[in-house]
């Protein structure tokens, strides 16, 4: 089976940490790197966490083109990883569509909702694959939260806790996202919107939201804490996060699962267990690195592209939909 010849636009932290994983699959081979910055290939870039470094010679063999436009006219290419900053979403998505390529795109997909809607429709008129990269989705520790809900392992669930919290990332082109202010999304779009989808996509659509929003240095809503109620379940949700602190303030995202006959804990500062307490006592779930979630979406949205599969489990219209509660909650 041939490899689908990949790009990387942006080459970032979250550019970075695709192509570690793009590397060693088996389904893609990494084929061409799009940054204006002529040491792209070689330049440090920090992150949140720690995805990893490149071998000795790694990259040797990819092309570096300054624009994507010049990378899809010159390459034959299967599939465009979308890992700029937001404001360039929607245009960099485009492109590679027209070009006939499959997209697969970091959250946050898009803030403006109309160039979603865009983008999905441009995709499906060209029978392409348009697919978002909510990596919580595919993380151990929120893989294995959701199995124990859709089984009933601990009974029903009650009250969900879900925290995400960082320093106003000071790399790359975000000081300059801070003189745009707002345009980046905030802590809203960018990191919150984590926990945001997965409650989504565990519990479906609330039926009540209230929320306090603060401003920060990046937006008007860099700090967030939401409560989802639905009252016909006897259910509620409690979503806090935001990066309103110096940058070197440490990250961390955690959760606390409230079932009938035991509460889940976990946080990524002993992200390799899930506490279960009851009682009579406290046990754990012995988990992966939840970093392979970056791996893990990879290969699933390529073995979809190769099999001809509607990616469901980061589907765009999914991720449109979260990026729409994340609109009313900036608007409360």
């Amino acid at each position: 089976m041939e490899k689908l010849r990949t790009a990387i636009v942006g080459f970032g932290f979250m550019g970075k940490t695709h192509a570690l994983n793009i590397l060693k699959s088996d389904l893609m081979t990494l084929a061409a790197v799009v940054d204006k910055r002529p040491d792209a290939l070689t330049a440090q870039t920090g992150g949140n966490i720690d995805t990893g470094t490149f071998d000795a010679g790694a990259l040797d063999n990819v092309k570096l083109y300054a624009s994507t436009e010049d990378c899809l006219n010159s390459e034959q290419i299967d599939l465009v990883y979308v890992c700029v900053h937001t404001p360039a979403h929607f245009e960099t998505a485009m492109t590679a569509l027209r070009h006939g390529a499959n997209v697969f795109i970091e959250k946050p997909f898009v803030i403006d909702v109309s160039e979603g809607i865009s983008l999905i429709s441009e995709a499906r008129n060209r029978n392409l694959q348009l697919g978002v990269a909510h990596v919580v989705r595919f993380m151990a520790p929120y893989m294995q939260l959701k199995r124990i809900c859709d089984e009933g392992i601990y009974g029903k669930l009650r009250f969900l806790s879900l925290t995400r919290f960082a320093g106003v990332p000071g790399w790359g082109d975000w000081l300059k996202m801070q003189r745009d202010f707002g345009k980046s999304g905030g802590a809203l779009f960018d990191l919150v919107i984590h926990d945001v989808d997965f409650a989504r996509y565990l519990l479906g659509e609330p039926d009540e939201i209230h929320a306090t929003i603060l401003p920060g240095l990046l937006s008007r809503h860099d700090y967030v804490c939401t409560f989802w109620d639905y009252p016909g379940r006897d259910l509620h949700v409690k979503i806090e996060g935001g990066n309103t602190f110096p940058s070197n303030f440490p990250f961390e995202a955690s959760y606390k699962a409230v079932f009938r006959d035991a509460t889940l804990m976990w946080t990524s500062n002993a992200g390799s267990e899930i506490k279960v307490i009851t009682d009579d006592a406290v046990t754990s779930i012995p988990l992966g690195d939840a970093t392979d979630g970056y791996r893990d979406e990879g290969q699933y949205f390529a073995k979809c592209i190769l099999n001809r599969q509607f990616p469901a489990t980061c589907s765009a219209q999914s991720s449109l939909d979260t990026v729409k509660i994340c609109h009313r909650l900036a608007d409360i």
